[in-house]
């Protein structure tokens, strides 16, 4: 008997097909719980779908895991990793198996807000940026007065680049406060929910609390992300990179290369002791420029796009949960090459759609998923909810504004503050 793992996702990312792939691989039965269309119905080794519905969202991933029987629940974004939260308050015969899968409950508070995360960090001495939260005018005059003409704004409860804002001024910093203590309105809750088929939507909308918005001191280099699979508050394995490129100043990494980064590695295991984390995470820093100094900057409760890369002696992130798991790994999952610090890697398909004569597809380690011929078609093509006649609708009349690659080699960070 094999352990099943319940993989859980929201958004059209590729990371939960991609990590789907590496568990099944590594003798892990896999159950997907996912909305329409979505990147991971198109794993062949995949055992079974449960529907992600946009009406009682909740009740579906109670369901899921109901049916399932899960020994661990992967969530694949943030918008999971909330409803667990609720799950664990309202459903105690689920308790043991959402602290297997997120780690202990006492810090649940802790990994959903950016400013406590930065206060645990600091007790810990480990690196972080100076943060604050701001709740009027006058909390931004006094950052300016104090810290610098440069800020990070942030707003609690967004993931993925969202919800974050370099400014220069603080006339430009007046304006984003008061738009993101707005609460957010019923019309983005339908628009993500019709339009985006995002199965959260209209739950977050419900359960919306007062917004809640940091300032973070902005540390002038070049971002790192580090993904770690633990148990029980012990770091079982890392993987970690600097970020060449990425979906704008603040998105997603779109190239890395791997490195060898004591400093990061060290925030790691303190974390995730503190923390008692289990299951997948994902830490986010900036490298100083003049020193390499590694500023810890976000903590993601979930997996990230590292968790399926096969590194050289000990194979991946996924392997070593499902072994840890107790599951028996076929000897193919054994025999995959192995990535090594200094090596690039070109994610699948963005680094294909920004630049597919980029030198990273020839030289470094493209993701495609090449085993799985349906999944490689769709990553293609547009996401499946842009496809449908009501986004084609609403960008027709509203067409959609995306973030450039933003470059850590050709351009400076100053050039590249510049452009926001």
């Amino acid at each position: 008997m094999q352990p099943t793992t319940l993989v859980a996702a929201t958004t059209w990312w590729p990371l939960s097909a991609q990590l789907a792939i590496s568990l099944i691989r590594h003798g892990c039965v896999v159950e997907a719980l996912c909305p329409p269309g979505h990147p991971l119905r198109y794993v062949s080794g995949v055992s079974r779908y449960h529907l992600y519905r946009r009406v009682g969202s909740v009740n579906a991933l109670r369901r899921a895991i109901i049916a399932a029987r899960p020994e661990i629940v992967i969530p694949c974004d943030d918008s999971v990793v909330w409803q667990l939260h609720q799950l664990y308050r309202e459903e105690p015969e689920l308790r043991a198996l959402i602290e297997r899968s997120l780690g202990s409950a006492a810090h649940f508070e802790t990994t959903a807000s950016r400013l406590k995360l930065q206060q645990v960090a600091r007790e810990l001495h480990i690196r972080v940026p100076r943060t604050e939260q701001a709740k009027t005018h006058d909390d931004l005059r006094g950052w300016f007065e104090r810290a610098g003409d440069v800020v990070v704004m942030k707003q609690d409860g967004t993931w993925g680049g969202n919800g974050v804002q370099i400014i220069r001024s603080l006339t430009d910093a007046e304006v984003q406060l008061t738009r993101m203590l707005l609460p957010a309105p019923l019309s983005l809750a339908c628009k993500r929910a019709i339009i985006n088929h995002d199965p959260s939507a209209l739950w977050s909308y419900r359960n919306r609390k007062k917004p809640v918005v940091t300032l973070q001191e902005f540390i002038r280099g070049r971002p790192a992300t580090l993904m770690m699979a633990c148990w029980q508050g012990t770091v079982l394995a890392t993987v970690t990179g600097e970020v060449l490129w990425s979906q704008g100043a603040t998105g997603a990494a779109v190239v890395v290369r791997l490195i060898d980064q004591p400093e990061m590695e060290q925030a790691a295991c303190r974390l995730a002791k503190e923390l008692e984390l289990s299951g997948f995470h994902g830490l986010d820093f900036m490298l100083e420029a003049e020193t390499g100094a590694a500023y810890l900057i976000e903590l993601n409760p979930r997996s990230t796009q590292l968790g399926h890369m096969p590194m050289a002696g000990r194979g991946d992130l996924a392997g070593i949960l499902c072994q840890k798991l107790g599951a028996s790994s076929p000897t193919t999952a054994e025999q995959r090459p192995g990535l090594r610090e200094g090596e690039t890697i070109a994610f699948f398909p963005k680094t294909l759609f920004w630049n597919p004569k980029s030198r990273y597809l020839r030289e470094g380690f493209h993701d495609a998923p090449w085993e799985e011929p349906a999944l490689l078609q769709e990553l293609l093509k547009e996401s499946w909810p842009n496809r449908q006649w009501p986004a084609r609708l609403y960008h027709w009349l509203r067409p959609p504004r995306e973030d450039g690659p933003e470059g850590y080699e050709e351009t400076t960070v100053d050039q590249a503050i510049a452009r926001q």
